[in-house]
């Protein structure tokens, strides 16, 4: 027979909300489809419809064993620019890995000064990007970008340097907390191709797509002041869901 103590209790238990929100879709796709046909960047259509034209104008100009070499690469290109779904945690004080990918670095950097981020060194999360990885970029966290600043480079590996010489597209937001969040698109070896149709003002969420990097680069983010990682050098993060860090420690 339970005591009076033990029935408060379970009382008690039983009247606690639940904070989980019970999702309205609770069918999770899980068919070929999402693995062998899934969804295509919008950069990605006029590449792969320029590639088929000219794979088809060389069959029908030499012969078919053009098409061993235009196949696969096709198969190749489509399998570069897809945009698989992801779902992002929504908390405000998470900072969310913007890319796919390896994690490469983790180190005290200054931030560029175009980001005003401080002349202080931040500690700097790099994520590389292999020509395997999805290339899609999301924001790290919910808020406003406001400040943006392009610089051109030269075609040099950003595996294990700081790329002071590459291409890239150095991007600062201000969280909902009203926290400064600085991260820099980096471009890679084989090709310097950044898309970044940002402007200064955009209202972002956390995981959305605001551009990509093709064909092997890397994604720098610099954490506040005090922050510390949540993810392990040599760590895959998957952009929109690994959680890099979180504000509120």
């Amino acid at each position: 027979m339970k005591t009076k103590k033990e029935t408060l209790s379970q009382t008690a238990r039983s009247s606690k909300k639940s904070t989980y929100q019970v999702p309205t879709e609770n069918h999770v796709d899980t068919s070929w489809q999402r693995y062998l046909l899934p969804a295509i960047h919008p950069q990605g259509w006029p590449i792969l419809g320029g590639m088929l034209i000219i794979f088809c104008l060389l069959g029908m100009l030499t012969d078919e064993w053009s098409w061993i070499i235009g196949l696969p690469t096709l198969v190749f290109s489509y399998y570069f620019f897809r945009n698989p779904t992801r779902e992002t945690p929504q908390n405000p004080n998470f900072i969310i890995a913007p890319a796919d990918g390896l994690v490469s670095n983790i180190k005290y950097v200054v931030p560029p000064k175009e980001l005003s981020l401080g002349e202080e060194p931040l500690l700097r999360i790099s994520i590389f990007m292999s020509v395997f990885s999805v290339h899609v970029n999301r924001a790290p966290v919910s808020g406003t970008v406001d400040a943006l600043f392009y610089r051109p480079g030269k075609f040099v590996s950003v595996a294990d340097k700081d790329s002071e010489d590459n291409e890239c597209q150095e991007i600062c937001m201000i969280a909902e907390n009203k926290k400064r969040i600085g991260f820099v698109q980096i471009a890679g070896l084989i090709a310097r191709r950044i898309y970044c149709p940002l402007q200064i003002g955009d209202q972002l969420k956390a995981g959305q797509i605001f551009g990509m990097i093709r064909f092997g680069s890397r994604l720098d983010v610099f954490l506040p002041k005090g922050v510390e990682p949540k993810v392990l050098l040599g760590q895959v993060c998957v952009a929109g869901e690994t959680v890099l860090a979180d504000m509120s420690e």
